[in-house]
């Protein structure tokens, strides 16, 4: 996840959401699926963002010594 773009998966989601009828079943059952899409797209998000944070430290370390 090197760029910050929108996965298509959660875009396609969302184009669905539109097209159907607010607090019908569909619409309920797709505000679910999109959610988990995107708790997880927030969490790879997050989990990199603590990988880099952590190889930069490292290397911070490795420099000072």
């Amino acid at each position: 996840m090197i760029n910050n773009s929108i996965p298509e998966d959660i875009i396609k989601i969302q184009k669905k959401l539109i097209i159907l009828e607010k607090d019908s079943r569909n619409y309920k059952k797709y505000t679910k699926i999109l959610a988990k899409h995107v708790k997880s797209y927030t969490m790879k998000k997050r989990v990199n963002s603590h990988i880099k944070t952590i190889e930069s430290i490292e290397k911070i370390e490795k420099e000072n010594n």
